[in-house]
């Protein structure tokens, strides 16, 4: 019902936001020239067109549509995909949806097969005329059993009689099938499909109990029929396998053929063992014959004619059981795009886009279940808040240091085996947090520490990188001693870095953030020397002949024209250091968006790596969103000069 709604949703505000973008052009007095940014400027309207249209498609190629419209439609596909795999193998035998009868393309190669041996033979230098004579010989006995599979004569009754009784099973399941009340289901049946089916539960996410006892969840497509189509297919699809394993099991072996196949592996066998080491390669063509000997054998091959009843029933059932499908087919091509459902074994399965695309109707109720404190992603919440005594907040500011430059000895322990305070012990307690003061609320979790680390690489960044790229912009012997530094290191993709700073650093917050901060620092730098170096000079030498000291020119006109360019490195620098701290958290990490995803990755949850890769597009928007309206407080000028 909630998918049915949002769809519904989706649809009447696309076409509703369209209408009044329509409206409000037509009202709109437009007196700007062409390259104005107020030509630009979007509309509320059009961003919610723009979010629809993709949530409009994540919902149509993930099947959510089919899955809310109609959520048995997968179990009823999983039905008829039972049937076309148990009739699969029995099509691949006739001209249905091949060319040609498999046994006719088996005599073609082998036939073919023989004639290449029989060329290979005649012209090897390898061998003496005695071998070629007998390896000929045995070709051409291996040539001469396929038509003693072909030929109607030599068919036994019993093998006839075998393929009648399948053929007018065929024809009994197609007349049975077109009954409304097929497969003729007791009360007794039909109440243990409906305990089975409550049991399986619905398409889409299945909760189950792991053998550690934590929570998995599996998208599953559920077997047991749960209409009376699905359990016509399903039924239909039983019968089919057990004629198709019988089919498969016969094979048109004659007297006639028994013996000359073994009188040949007799012969074969019996001129390989009489061989010595320096004929390896005539016992290599002997070994070569008695496989095309053996292909023949195991092949499904038979007289011309003797197939074509069999196969008439079979592309009668077929066509049945397509109209029987009836609207199924046609909620399968129009709701089931890049793909379909597929039966294998036991089990069904989405093949398509539907596979690795999570439904958002699953993907939002991971994302509550992963939400809720008691569950989260291995037993860390993705957001929450941690009662912290600030205590540990001091000694985390206050260095240790502090207490170590004070005169004086830390506190020994006494004969009794107790430890008096005294001034600089109590200090070091309170420069390390060892004490107790009140608590306050924290946020904790991964979503929280992907946050501060990406904050924190950013704020030091910007710290030491804006002021030295401003200095390297105006200072000669800045700019030549730091830029061949900044140039080398810049280039190098931030993985690069990654191994050697986690190894020295360690794998916590040290290393990441560090990390971060070379990512950051080299952007924010290049973004304020360009910024610096690209004041217009005029401005300057008015600053100069209004009297304006240097401090006063760097302050007034260096630094607000240097504004657009290092706001915007500060965008740029955002982008980077997420896409960095995902690398990171998937090197070494036990916390983090980067890590859940990496987590997720190995057991294939789909919907876990979709829900990491919305919250790092909602955490860089908010990150963006921020900088936009610093910009626009800060540097109101921006495009007007």
């Amino acid at each position: 019902m909630f998918t049915q709604i949002i769809t519904i949703l989706i649809f009447v505000s696309i076409v509703g936001c369209i209408l009044y973008g329509r409206r409000l052009i037509k009202k709109e007095k437009i007196d700007a020239v062409f390259g104005n940014p107020e030509r630009a400027k979007g509309g509320t309207h059009w961003i919610i067109v723009g979010s629809s249209a993709i949530l409009l498609i994540w919902l149509y190629y993930s099947w959510d549509i089919a899955k809310g419209f109609y959520p048995k439609s997968a179990n009823e596909l999983c039905q008829v995909a039972k049937i076309n795999e148990s009739l699969l193998g029995l099509k691949y035998q006739f001209p249905i949806e091949e060319r040609e009868f498999k046994s006719t393309s088996v005599i073609k190669i082998e036939n073919n097969n023989l004639r290449k041996i029989t060329l290979e033979i005649n012209n090897s230098k390898d061998l003496n005329t005695q071998q070629k004579s007998n390896l000929i010989n045995f070709v051409n006995k291996t040539s001469r059993l396929i038509p003693l599979l072909t030929k109607d004569e030599l068919m036994e009754i019993s093998t006839k009689i075998k393929l009648k009784e399948m053929t007018d099973e065929l024809k009994l399941l197609s007349s049975n099938f077109k009954k409304k009340d097929y497969p003729f289901e007791t009360a007794v049946e039909k109440s243990e499909r409906q305990k089975a089916i409550l049991e399986e539960g619905g398409w889409g996410i299945t909760t189950v109990k792991s053998g550690t006892g934590s929570i998995e969840n599996t998208m599953e497509v559920p077997l047991v029929p749960a209409t009376n189509r699905g359990l016509k297919f399903d039924a239909a699809a039983q019968e089919l396998k057990i004629i198709s394993d019988k089919f498969f099991k016969l094979k048109n072996h004659n007297p006639q053929f028994k013996n000359s196949i073994k009188e040949l592996k007799d012969e074969i066998k019996l001129y390989r063992d009489n061989l010595n080491e320096t004929e390896e390669v005539a016992s290599t063509y002997a070994k070569n014959i008695l496989k095309i000997a053996r292909r023949i054998e195991f092949a499904s091959i038979y007289p011309p004619n003797a197939l074509n009843e069999m196969q008439n029933a079979i592309v009668e059932f077929d066509n049945l059981q397509k109209d029987e499908q009836g609207g199924l087919r046609l909620i399968d091509i129009l709701l089931f795009p890049a793909g379909t459902i597929v039966a294998s074994g036991p089990s069904c399965s989405e093949q398509g886009s539907g596979r690795w695309l999570p439904k958002p109707s699953d993907t939002f109720n991971k994302f509550i279940l992963m939400s809720k404190p008691s569950v989260g992603y291995k037993n860390i919440p993705l957001l929450w808040i941690d009662m912290m005594d600030v205590s540990k907040i001091i000694g985390f500011i206050l260095p240790d240091w502090i207490a170590d430059i004070l005169p004086g000895e830390y506190p020994v322990h006494n004969k009794d085996g107790f430890v008096k305070q005294n001034f600089k012990g109590h200090v070091l307690k309170i420069v390390t947090g060892d004490f107790k003061l009140f608590k306050i609320p924290v946020p904790y979790g991964h979503i929280w520490d992907s946050f501060m680390r990406v904050f924190l690489g950013l704020v030091f960044g910007i710290l030491i990188g804006v002021p030295l790229g401003l200095f390297m912009g105006l200072n000669r012997f800045a700019k030549g001693f730091f830029d061949p530094l900044i140039e080398l290191y810049r280039p190098v993709p931030p993985l690069a870095w990654a191994p050697l700073i986690i190894s020295v650093l360690g794998i916590d917050n040290t290393g990441k953030v560090f990390l971060l901060f070379m990512v950051s620092l080299s952007i924010m730098i290049i973004s304020a020397r360009a910024g610096a170096s690209g004041t217009q000079l005029s401005k300057i030498h008015a600053a100069h002949s209004l009297g304006a000291s240097k401090k006063q020119i760097l302050r007034y006109v260096i630094f607000p024209n240097s504004l657009p360019e290092i706001l915007t490195g500060i965008r740029v620098a955002v982008g980077m250091c997420w896409g960095t701290l995902v690398a990171a958290e998937f090197l070494a990490g036990t916390t983090g968006i980067g890590f859940v995803e990496n987590v997720a990755k190995k057991y294939f949850q789909y919907e876990v790596i979709w829900i990491t890769i919305f919250i790092m597009g909602m955490l860089g928007l908010l990150f963006d969103v921020t900088l936009r309206k610093i910009i626009d407080k800060t540097i109101p000028w921006r495009g007007k000069g």
